[in-house]
């Protein structure tokens, strides 16, 4: 925790030296840290495999947007929405799994199918734009409206600094609760953490509705940072890719594995558009082969992930070790 201090109070000072690209990409940072904290909770805690978050991503942007375009609901009211449906829907996907006995890599291609079910339903959505977008109208204004999500990209990165720290603050919480030890229990032996008395349906059931509704927060910012929204854009599989190559490369079931992660993913992506634009090349999929060759490196090397290394190295394990560091 002390070491999320020090990283929170350098983080806060930083628009005061960063510009707009660099503020940009701390932006990007912050946005995957979230979703992978969130993510993690699902998977690094409870052992549970989606390939599919960009559902609640998607479902959490679409909702919110809405609301504001067609009612003048504004974002910190139909962010609740969004959250709402987002865990009904991660709780239909978990009681057609959960009841069923559907796991492992079965249960990661249903979360694939839903979302590419609702990709085509949001594809023929002409209420929401359809293929076509959807679009939210940009209010040029001269101050920053914190309650419309509207302003610079400086009150954004506020925005999404307080959302992450407090990802990290309620995911360490939540692993030293018995809902931590139990999910930690059935990650590691289902059937062993049933024969305990643990009721793995429920609790299997808790971590994708807390997952689900932490991602439809993030949903809600991506809509009002871009202001559009494409179904094939924010449902599509290299979204949930996204989403999760930061807890991996980071550290699964670690606290700081997201956070470090989405640090070194999104520095290193912007690091090769950069160099890419200064040479004039132009490569398509340059990304995808950067993220696999990243995703290659750290299972030959560190197949725990960054964190839990760097914290050996570092002699950090015992402050800021995750469940998978001790």
């Amino acid at each position: 925790m002390l070491l999320m201090a020090v990283l929170t109070a350098a983080l806060l000072i930083l628009p005061a030296f960063a510009d707009t690209y660099i503020l940009s990409v701390a932006i990007l940072i912050l946005y995957f840290a979230y979703l992978g904290q969130a993510w993690n909770v699902m998977m690094g805690f409870c052992g549970q495999l989606s390939l599919g978050h960009s559902l609640y991503v998607g479902v959490g942007a679409y909702v919110s947007a809405a609301l504001f375009v067609h009612f003048g609901i504004q974002p910190w009211l139909g962010v609740w929405a969004a959250v709402l449906a987002c865990m009904a829907a991660g709780a239909a996907i978990g009681v057609l799994a959960f009841r069923f006995g559907i796991g492992g890599v079965y249960f990661a291609l249903l979360t694939i199918a839903f979302a590419e079910f609702t990709r085509i339903g949001f594809d023929h959505l002409r209420w929401v734009g359809g293929s076509g977008g959807f679009f939210l109208h940009v209010a040029q204004r001269e101050f920053n409206d914190v309650l419309a999500l509207r302003g610079s990209p400086a009150m954004f990165y506020y925005v999404m600094l307080v959302a992450t720290v407090a990802a990290f603050v309620f995911c360490a919480w939540l692993l030293h609760t018995r809902i931590g030890y139990y999910w930690q229990a059935i990650r590691e032996d289902p059937e062993a953490a049933q024969a305990l008395g643990i009721n793995t349906f429920r609790y299997k059931m808790l971590a994708i509705v807390i997952s689900s509704g932490m991602s439809a927060f993030g949903g809600v910012f991506f809509a009002f940072y871009y202001n559009n929204l494409f179904p094939e854009q924010i449902f599509s599989m290299s979204r949930s890719i996204e989403i999760i190559l930061g807890p991996i490369i980071g550290g699964i079931g670690t606290l700081f594995g997201p956070i470090l992660g989405a640090a070194v993913l999104t520095v290193l992506a912007e690091g090769i558009t950069e160099l890419m634009a200064a040479f004039g090349w132009e490569i398509p999929g340059v990304k995808q082969v950067f993220y696999g060759a990243c995703l290659l490196a750290v299972i030959v090397f560190v197949p725990r992930g960054i964190w839990p290394a760097l914290a050996r190295c570092l002699g950090l394990e015992s402050r800021g070790k995750g469940p998978r560091d001790g």
